[in-house]
């Protein structure tokens, strides 16, 4: 290997760690990534920003912006309010959720389809009194295989549809990936909603009908001791009998901003205290008004004396709160919004709550007046778990939505404009007509998908002029050597996707694109079947909860552990690889 190479193959495989890792946002992994590229000198200083300008990236972009219009124009909330029905069966349900992400997915960004629908599923799951976990992972699923059926329902077809444009000078156009990709949609669906719920762990199966949305007990929550509580000078074990009434569990106390070793059980409380309580909303509520507490934040009048209510919303992979803790964002002072509690798959933690570095994927018990949460939703990109209408604000502007949605990808089908001008145009319309108002624009747009993208498309790019792609695609060759192409293609499709189930599939298909035209070139095929088995395989991340953000999104208000998703996701996974291959060579020959 050359010097290049080498320092290449390094900075990638360090990517590849400290995203599996987790432990730092993937955008910052990626934006650091290049400029130690750059610094090395293997991405050439005047292409350092040549992937923010990139095409993938602006169309991500504009999906998204035109994604939050058909949300706000209240289309999506009229289907599925017309198609859901709680009385369903499990089944059936399932059946016709996953059908309507599936089919949402291939007109718009799949994780906006999954966040318009995800409240509506839990909703119709507490209304027919059974556990949301059962859904939820079939609904992510299906909404991650609608998204492959055409250019705009993910990322890695626009991705891959670029990379065509560049080796073959024309790029993949908006119904090219809907053979393969329908095909794979319509059996991962019917797996999804016939057999894979079933595969679901036994404690999802088994759940009290009266039991909410998901465990609530799971709840960490502060409340403070007010001046009259009637807990001054008792100590926190003796507390049990009247926290076990209102079915709460004191697991802490904290004092002069420092958490007392272990569970304090011992310690005599003051006021100004604030006890760690592990409890659901509607025990907390009940425990703070029989020993006298208070909300922390209420003591500083910052609350205001409007009406105060609870709501529960997840951290978005996308949320301002990823990654920080509420009280460096002070929410309190900023938002007039307090952090009450935090769910995290049920599981405890030592951090103070609102020291606690949030994750995507955390349930947020949030507490203020109603218009504030509404705002503060809004704001930080959090997904509220209640279906509360508030992201249904036009819905006489909906077919004026849809027509001028339509209009663009029409337009952009039949080759009459470039698709970025047609979503740019349909953009536009759309804040013209205040249906994504201006000041959401911004906030529509998932930026850490676009650094993301802007700084991995430069390192994609390096790793094929420095002859990166040839190696990998030499070793790829030399295991397979002397087998059909066909078998190629087949191992291709299975090391993209081991790699999308560890990793973003946006940078996955950033990496796999050279690599999939280097072995064509190689083989002396044509490269379409090897892009098209690259872009469905990077959309398929059913293993873990850190390759798609889908299935992130739903792991905090599923309950789910990080070693469920394989048991639904693995067969699903075996399945595209059987269905993808013979379809891919069926349309898209050798």
């Amino acid at each position: 290997m050359t010097p290049d190479q080498t320092s290449l193959f390094i900075v990638l495989f360090l990517v590849f760690v400290f995203l599996i890792w987790g432990r730092w946002r993937y955008n910052l992994v990626a934006f650091v990534a290049l400029l130690v590229a750059l610094l090395l000198g293997v991405v050439p200083m005047e292409q350092a920003f040549s992937g923010f300008g990139h095409p993938a990236t602006v169309i991500i972009a504009l999906v998204l912006v035109v994604s939050r219009g058909l949300s706000n124009s209240g289309v999506i909330d009229l289907v599925a309010r017309h198609v859901v029905d709680a009385s369903r069966k499990l089944a059936q349900h399932v059946a016709i959720m996953a059908g309507l992400a599936a089919g949402l997915s291939a007109l718009m960004n799949n994780v906006a389809a999954l966040a318009l629908l995800m409240p509506v599923d839990m909703q119709a799951a507490r209304k027919a009194g059974r556990s949301a976990s059962l859904s939820l992972m079939p609904l992510s699923f299906a909404s991650i295989l609608g998204g492959m059926i055409t250019l705009i329902g993910t990322p890695p077809n626009i991705v891959i549809a670029q990379f065509r444009g560049d080796a073959l000078g024309e790029p993949y156009q908006m119904f090219d990936f809907a053979p393969v990709g329908l095909a794979c949609a319509v059996l991962g669906v019917a797996y999804v909603a016939l057999i894979g719920w079933r595969l679901l762990p036994g404690t999802a199966q088994s759940v009290d009908p009266q039991q909410e949305l998901f465990d609530l007990a799971d709840y960490v929550a502060e409340a403070r001791v007010s001046e009259n509580s009637k807990v001054i000078g008792m100590r926190v074990r003796d507390l049990d009998e009247e926290a076990a009434k209102s079915d709460v569990e004191i697991i802490g106390l904290i004092r002069g901003g420092k958490r007392l070793p272990g569970l304090a059980r011992v310690a005599e409380i003051k006021a100004g205290d604030i006890l760690v309580l592990e409890a659901s909303p509607d025990s907390l509520e009940e425990a703070l008004g029989n020993m006298k507490l208070e909300y922390v934040g209420k003591d500083k009048g910052l609350l205001g004396t409007d009406d105060l209510i609870m709501n529960e919303v997840v951290v978005q992979e996308s949320s301002a709160l990823a990654g920080r803790t509420a009280q460096s964002m002070r929410l309190l002072y900023r938002y007039r919004v307090a952090l009450v509690g935090v769910s995290r798959q049920g599981k405890r933690f030592r951090a103070d709550v609102r020291k606690l570095t949030l994750q995507p994927g955390d349930v947020l018990l949030l507490i203020g007046a109603d218009e504030r949460l509404a705002d503060v939703t809004g704001r930080l990109g959090l997904l509220p778990l209640a279906d509360r209408g508030q992201r249904v604000i036009q819905r006489d502007k909906a077919w004026l939505a849809v027509g001028v949605f339509s209009l663009a990808i029409l337009a952009a089908s039949v080759g009459l404009v470039y698709l970025p001008v047609a979503l740019g145009c349909a953009a536009a319309l759309f804040i013209v007509f205040n249906i994504v108002p201006l000041r959401d624009v911004y906030t529509s747009i998932e930026w850490p998908v676009i650094v993301l993208l802007g700084s991995m498309i430069p390192l994609g790019t390096a790793l094929q002029a420095t002859g990166g792609t040839t190696l990998i695609a030499g070793s790829i060759l030399d295991i397979s050597a002397g087998l059909s192409p066909v078998v190629v293609l087949t191992l291709l499709i299975i090391v993209t996707m081991t790699l999308s189930d560890v990793m973003n599939n946006t940078a996955t298909a950033v990496i796999a694109a050279p690599i999939a035209i280097e072995i064509a070139t190689r083989l002396d095929v044509s490269p379409d079947p090897f892009l098209m088995g690259v872009a469905v395989a990077a959309s398929c991340a059913f293993l873990t909860p850190i390759g798609h953000k889908n299935n992130t999104l739903i792991m905090g208000p599923g309950g789910y552990r990080f070693g469920d998703y394989w048991r639904m996701g693995l067969p699903l996974e075996i399945l595209i690889v059987a269905v993808s291959v013979p379809m891919i060579m069926w349309v898209w020959p050798m």
